[in-house]
């Protein structure tokens, strides 16, 4: 079987980068929808506007109605083609970039992701989650390509110190599972055998957060870009989301995934629930010195070593079962 690697075809970051975005859309036209949030439109839609003015570009800027539905993807994707938009960019968090690309997906637009947390290894792979209205899982959405990226460092940290430590756990994971891919000889996310370079950066992950994870978390505290913190916020966000998709997932995952049928965990950032369940599979690997040397790096970030640091304090163990 063949080995394969899927990344971003173009991958920027940087404070203040949303200033110069107009830059890095060579080959994408003109004419754009930009879908943000309604607090995305308060925070960044100015900055856009001067961003883009004098620049002939026409944008068409389109509030994300709060869920990524089939119905939402269809009502932008409606409007994409009204307009006659070039390329589709998505400013957000998780369920805003997940509904950009499956609209870029659904108009064979190309696409632009531009996270404003640091929270998921999600934003530039190549898979969108729809839900049903109600919040309930629908489907995974899987593309024929991951969207380029623009990540302003300047805005991740203006969010809580929170949501970057989620992102530390959902990387955390990365190194552990794409090893166990390797170690088996079992296929990546895209469905092929992982190439060295994945499972490279997927080690990576592992080596920057031990380096540089406490000190971007003390920075973001601060609301200060520092080089921690952008070595962090490429570790969360690009990283791990090509070591992850081309590396392969494992345990980690896996139970997280059962995770989610706990009521009192369904609600928990991904990226803790995650955390845990590294732990776990440590347990299951019977690598009791990582085991510690991971359950040390979570306490000083702040990320759980026990399910009542997740919020489940009356275990039952029927529901774990």
């Amino acid at each position: 079987m063949a080995k394969v690697l899927k990344s971003p075809a173009k991958y920027v970051q940087g404070a203040n980068t949303l200033f110069e975005f107009d830059r890095y859309l060579q080959g994408m036209g003109k004419r754009l929808t930009v879908i943000l949030s309604q607090g995305g439109v308060k925070r960044l839609q100015s900055t856009l506007e001067k961003t883009f003015a004098g620049k002939n570009f026409e944008v068409t800027y389109v509030v994300f109605q709060g869920e990524a539905t089939q119905a939402e993807v269809e009502r932008i994707s409606a409007i994409v083609l009204e307009n006659n938009c070039t390329a589709v960019v998505g400013i957000g968090g998780g369920k805003v970039l997940d509904t950009a690309k499956a609209v870029a997906h659904t108009t064979e637009r190309p696409m632009v992701i531009v996270p404003t947390v640091a929270s998921s290894d999600s934003p530039c792979s190549s898979v969108s989650v729809l839900y049903h209205e109600d919040g309930s899982f629908d489907r995974y959405l899987f593309l024929d390509k991951c969207p380029e990226m623009l990540v302003d460092t300047s805005v991740i940290v203006a969010a809580p110190s929170r949501l970057l430590v989620a992102g530390m756990g959902d990387a955390m994971a990365t190194w552990f599972e794409a090893r166990a891919c390797r170690a088996s000889g079992k296929n990546n996310q895209v469905h092929a055998k992982p190439t060295y370079a994945a499972t490279g950066l997927a080690q990576m992950c592992w080596d920057n957060l031990r380096h540089s994870g406490l000190a971007a978390k003390l920075a973001v505290d601060a609301h200060v870009c520092t080089e921690a913190v952008e070595t962090i916020v490429e570790t969360n966000t690009y990283l791990s989301s090509v070591g992850f998709e081309s590396g392969g997932l494992a345990a980690a995952h896996g139970i997280q995934k059962g995770f989610t049928f706990i009521p009192a965990l369904h609600q928990q950032l991904h990226g803790f629930n995650v955390a845990f369940c590294v732990l776990a599979q440590l347990v299951l690997e019977n690598s009791l010195a990582e085991l510690k040397e991971v359950m040390d790096f979570s306490d000083s970030v702040g990320l759980p070593i026990c399910f009542a640091d997740l919020g489940y304090v009356d275990v039952m163990p029927e529901e774990v079962r």
